[in-house]
């Protein structure tokens, strides 16, 4: 338990809210539209792209999309939270940055994928620094440097 607790705490400051909110309303937005439009951007994008198993697939990663982006928005365990969207992001920059990218090149590409970087580099963040003094994990550790060492 007291490992978990030391994953939780974070001494970063306040500021990191506004990562948190941008990260976790992108996710939770996008995450919502997975099931809004399931033609364009759920389902039907997931079979268009050649994932597997798109029916089962899409909705999935809609629900973490919709979940850990709350999570990252209250500051409630931030570092679990970015780990998911850490994977998201990656698959999603493999399967559509990557071929676009050797189809229409590098610049082509860099325009499509800015949100997509913004998101991983967020992420990747947010799982480095916590969720910072305005979060829901900083209240719940706020003791955690009390605690005696064993």
């Amino acid at each position: 338990m007291k490992q978990i607790r030391r994953f939780l705490a974070t001494s970063a400051p306040a500021s990191v809210i506004l990562i948190r909110l941008v990260v976790g309303f992108t996710f939770l937005f996008e995450g919502i539209q997975k099931f809004l439009y399931p033609t364009d951007l759920g389902v039907g994008r997931f079979a268009k792209i050649g994932l597997p198993s798109p029916e089962i697939l899409a909705p999935f990663v809609g629900v973490f999309e919709i979940v850990c982006g709350t999570l990252i928005f209250v500051g409630l365990l931030t570092r679990f939270a970015a780990i998911p969207l850490i994977i998201d992001m990656i698959v999603a920059i493999a399967t559509t940055k990557i071929p676009m990218l050797l189809d229409k090149g590098f610049w082509a590409m860099a325009h499509e994928a800015r949100v997509d970087f913004a998101m991983l580099l967020g992420s990747i963040f947010l799982l480095i620094v916590g969720g910072g003094l305005w979060s829901s994990d900083a209240m719940l550790t706020k003791d955690i440097h009390k605690d005696p060492e064993p």
